[in-house]
C-alpha cells in the first residue's frame, strides 16, 4: 500500500522528500517526457536533477531560477497532480527560455508571454481545475483563468507594476496565446 503524504511540519503541504519523490514520478508522465524530448531536440537537455523540491517562503507553487533549475515548492502542494502541473508549467517556461535566446525576465512583455503560454498549454486552466478552485463559469473560463494566473505571476516580478503587467499581457495576448509550440495545438 502506498504511503499517504504527510504535511511538512508547520504547513499543510508536502515535505521536501515527498515532493522530490513526486517529481520523480512526474518525470515519467507522457506530457513531461514529451516536453523534455522537445527541449532536447531544441538543444536544451533537462536532466533529472534539474527539477528540485524546496520549502518556499513565498506563496507560490514553483518557479524557474536561472542557474538553479526548476524549483517546486513542496510546502504549497498536497497531491501528485499539483506537482505534475507545476513541473509541466515550468517546463513550458523553460522551453521558451531555450528557444528564445533573448528572453528577458525583467521585460514584462517577455514574462507575460511565457506565463500566457505556460498557463494555457499546461492544462492548469482546465475546467476541472477551475471548478476545484471554486471558479465556476460556463463560457470563457479558460482565458479568464490564464489572464488571472498571468497577473499573479507578473505580480511576483519586481520589474512589473500592476499597470505595466496588464498592459504587457494585453499587448502580447493574441500572439502568445495562439503560439502552441512545441505542441501542434493546445493540449
Amino acid at each position: 500500500m502506498a504511503k499517504e503524504p504527510t504535511a511538512a511540519p508547520g504547513t499543510s503541504g508536502l515535505s521536501v522528500e515527498e515532493c522530490q519523490d513526486m517529481i520523480q514520478k512526474s518525470l515519467r508522465t507522457p506530457m513531461v517526457k514529451f516536453l523534455r524530448e522537445k527541449m532536447e531536440k531544441a538543444g536544451c537537455v533537462v536532466g533529472d536533477n534539474f527539477i528540485k523540491a524546496a520549502h518556499c517562503d513565498k506563496k507560490i507553487s514553483g518557479y524557474y531560477a536561472f542557474g538553479q533549475g526548476i524549483i517546486v515548492c513542496s510546502n504549497h502542494l498536497k497531491i501528485q497532480d499539483e506537482v505534475n502541473q507545476v513541473v509541466i508549467n515550468k517546463l513550458i517556461n523553460l522551453y521558451d527560455v531555450c528557444r528564445a535566446a533573448n528572453l528577458d525576465w525583467t521585460n514584462c512583455a517577455h514574462h507575460a508571454c511565457t506565463a500566457i503560454r505556460a498557463n494555457h498549454l499546461s492544462g492548469d486552466c482546465h475546467y476541472k481545475r477551475e471548478l476545484l478552485r471554486g471558479n465556476v463559469k460556463i463560457r470563457g473560463h479558460e482565458q479568464e483563468c490564464v489572464k488571472r494566473r498571468v497577473m499573479k505571476s507578473l505580480a511576483n516580478n519586481p520589474y512589473c507594476s500592476e499597470a505595466a503587467a496588464k498592459d504587457a499581457m494585453e499587448a502580447v495576448w493574441d500572439v502568445c496565446y495562439n503560439d502552441t509550440q512545441p505542441f501542434d495545438r493546445a493540449p
